[in-house]
């Protein structure tokens, strides 16, 4: 009697043992589970920012603009006449906005053919350009690089420079023109990042055109021409893609309509 009750009571502890061992490995997965799904669904938000500084009678004029072939490429010089806006010196509320900022001031963001801007902080631009046909956009920027949205703000043309056929786009079409985030961002810049757009000849709404923005993956639809932020970022490579799109959710064509950009974030 006491051997059965014996090899009963062994055969007990083997088998709790072994459920104990299996419960702590399936514990032990669920945790790698959940830790994997809590990182891969890390939560990315685009939120509209803040009113900004408004400048309703700033307005960017063209007074002349030059081309010079040399070996190099096309020397481009644009002389521009800034009306009612000071470049050079910082917006009134950019240490309240928690994003980066530039130290040198208000700013014009100069685009060709839809590429990275170039910011000047002197009403002239120096720009040197292969032989061809491009679009040319510059527009007034606070100096956190939101742009400023008035009527006049900003300037825009067809430009061909050298020897070649001209093909020009058509600028009474709706045209969707990406200016930030861009570059590389750090420190406490890469707590909120700013995403900002620029519109030609097209408004936005809930039932018409939208842009929608597709961030690392994850898809946002933006029906109102305005600034927001990004927050949720990872370090590293992000990707940010924009789309403008119409009420159906099919592309409105043209040329810049669709950009995609690869910013950093860093401690």
């Amino acid at each position: 009697m006491k051997t059965k009750q014996l090899g009963f009571l062994s055969i007990f502890m083997i088998a709790l043992i072994g459920f104990s061992c299996t419960n702590t490995k399936k514990s032990e997965e669920s945790a790698d589970e959940t830790s994997g799904t809590m990182e891969l669904k890390a939560k990315i938000t685009l939120t509209k920012a803040p009113p900004s500084p408004e400048f309703p009678d700033a307005r960017l004029l063209k007074i002349a603009s030059t081309s010079t072939p040399t070996d190099s490429g096309n020397v481009v010089n644009y002389t521009f006449d800034v009306q009612n806006y000071e470049l050079g010196v910082p917006t009134a509320d950019y240490e309240t906005r928690g994003i980066a900022n530039s130290g040198k001031g208000q700013h014009i963001h100069y685009i060709v053919n839809n590429g990275p801007y170039a910011a000047h902080y002197m009403p002239g631009v120096n720009d040197i350009l292969d032989d061809g046909n491009y679009v040319v956009l510059a527009f007034l920027s606070r100096s956190y690089h939101e742009s400023v949205k008035s009527d006049e703000a900003y300037y825009v043309e067809n430009l061909t420079v050298g020897d070649v056929e001209v093909d020009e786009a058509d600028l009474s079409a709706p045209h969707l023109f990406y200016s930030r985030p861009k570059g590389t961002y750090s420190g406490a810049d890469t707590k909120k990042v700013m995403l900002d757009f620029y519109l030609l000849n097209t408004t936005l709404s809930t039932d018409g055109n939208k842009v929608r923005a597709t961030i690392n993956g994850n898809e946002f639809m933006i029906d109102e021409w305005a600034p927001y932020y990004i927050e949720g970022l990872p370090m590293g490579e992000n990707t940010i893609k924009l789309e403008l799109i119409d009420g159906e959710g099919n592309a409105v064509l043209g040329p810049f309509n669709s950009v995609e950009r690869t910013v950093t974030l860093e401690e």
